[in-house]
Parts: structure tokens; C-alpha cells; sequence
């Protein structure tokens, strides 16, 4: 298993620490902090708007999950505001490039 290959299965993983549990960000095999090996793992599919800004009728937002990573992709539908929840709606690969889009989840 690695990033790339689930990624583009629409699974969103990331490499957690064996020893000192450290997420590894961008995805590794080991630790940045300690350098031992990692696991990998299902990601939550939800995060926390850090920032965003709109091009033309399209959002991009930097999202922040498990109050640890930040990944960059696009708000497909809601009204983004600094600190709402989004949920990822679909994640791969198209044209050699990652792909993210989120939902913004009403409260």
C-alpha cells in the first residue's frame, strides 16, 4: 500500500508513526520525527476550512485534518468561511494530478 496507489482507488491515507504515533506529512514509509517505519491508514473525512479563495465560480481551500495535516483542494458545494467543516466528497488522480473536493457541511 502507498499514498499514490489509494489515492487513486478514492481512498485518502496517510502514514502514522509505529513507534511515537506522529502523522507524516507529506506521506512517507518513515517518521520525520523519529525515523522509525509508519503504517499507513484511512485519513477522516473531514476537515477544518484554514483558508480559501474563489477563481472565477470555484473555491480552493487549505483544509486541515486531524488537527495535524493541511492539504489544498477544491469546495465544490456550500459557502466556505474560515473554521466550517468540509467533508471530501471524492478524492484521486486525473491527468497525473492529485484530486480533493469537498463539501462544506451545514450545522
Amino acid at each position: 500500500m502507498n499514498f499514490e496507489s489509494e489515492l487513486k482507488k478514492g481512498n485518502l491515507v496517510i502514514s502514522e508513526c509505529i513507534d511515537c504515533k506522529k502523522i507524516t506529512w507529506p506521506p512517507s514509509e518513515f517518521c520525520n520525527q523519529c525515523l522509525k517505519e509508519t503504517s499507513w491508514r484511512k485519513c477522516s473525512d473531514l476537515g477544518k476550512i484554514i483558508e480559501f479563495s474563489k477563481q472565477n465560480d470555484i473555491y480552493f481551500g487549505i483544509i486541515q485534518f486531524e488537527n495535524s495535516i493541511r492539504i489544498m483542494g477544491k469546495i465544490i458545494s456550500g459557502n466556505p468561511e474560515v473554521g466550517k467543516t468540509v467533508q471530501v466528497v471524492e478524492c484521486g488522480v486525473s491527468d497525473s494530478e492529485y484530486v480533493l473536493k469537498m463539501k462544506v457541511v451545514e450545522e
